[in-house]
């Protein structure tokens, strides 16, 4: 198992699954053309400060942001915006998202309940 879940060692950094450097000098994802399968979307529901209303986000995910985020509005029929590096698309759509994100290659886990 070379995957560390936990580690008390003040200096770890997580190592990249291609290049095997720490992620912050990892020369995969310094590239232009960011692998999908290399990254790892997590959705969720939220509506936290938001008067209530639902909005499903979209995070951990690098590259051009905006492109996916007008993309995915369009697959869902609905708006949306980038904020703090974070997709989020008005609504609950956590299963498009997820069955689309699925489709282009990305790694997908959903968060939350």
């Amino acid at each position: 198992m070379d995957k560390v879940v936990f580690s008390t060692d003040p200096n770890w950094k997580e190592k990249c699954t291609i290049c095997k450097n720490p992620i912050d000098e990892c020369i995969c994802l310094k590239n232009e053309n960011i692998s999908t399968a290399h990254q790892t979307a997590y959705i969720a529901r939220d509506r936290k400060k938001r008067r209530g209303k639902t909005v499903t986000t979209v995070a951990n995910l690098r590259g051009d942001l905006k492109a996916l985020q007008k993309e995915l509005q369009k697959h869902c029929g609905a708006g949306g915006t980038v904020k703090n590096g974070i997709i989020e698309v008005q609504g609950d759509h956590r299963e498009k998202i997820h069955n689309y994100l699925r489709q282009r290659g990305y790694n997908v886990k959903m968060v939350g309940g």
